[in-house]
């Protein structure tokens, strides 16, 4: 009996909180919306990583054919591999660069996202504080106006 008693005052105390669903509902869709721009930020540089990556890796396969042919003279392979390690010094260079580029892009991004999300979440919070306001005043006249009413 006593248990029957506590979950009804816990209903009836939990019903007296007024509980804006709609905000809920609201925040979770502007979750949701920064959760899918940023996962489209992290999959364009993956996708642009990979590019680059692979790029790199053809390059290089081609150089290593290069200094694996057949040469007639046993000079002509020390050539072949200072070539190779010459190119393969500018190649790193230039695709290291192309990485860095990627994560500079990733970094801008993520930072206009960052400031945009916690501009909306600024402005959803100033009007649920709004509106919680306004609710709990209007339950503290009702519960106050019912109070003096029975006390009459």
């Amino acid at each position: 009996m006593a248990n029957a008693d506590m979950n009804k005052m816990m209903k009836d105390m939990m019903g007296s909180f007024p509980v804006d669903t709609k905000a809920m509902q609201e925040a979770f869709k502007t979750q949701a919306a920064l959760a899918e721009k940023f996962s489209k930020v992290v999959l364009e540089a993956a996708e642009k990583s990979t590019e680059v990556s692979t790029k790199w890796t053809k390059t290089t396969l081609a150089k290593v054919g290069d200094i694996s042919t057949v040469k007639e003279d046993p000079a002509d392979y020390t050539k072949a591999m200072t070539d190779f390690a010459s190119s393969s010094a500018e190649s790193s260079a230039e695709h290291m660069a192309a990485f860095a580029e990627i994560a500079k892009r990733v970094q801008m991004e993520t930072v206009e996202l960052m400031l945009a999300a916690g501009k909306d979440m600024s402005e959803d919070a100033s009007a649920a504080v709004k509106k919680a306001t306004t609710d709990a005043t209007a339950a503290v006249k009702k519960a106050t106006t019912a109070a003096s009413s029975a006390s009459k």
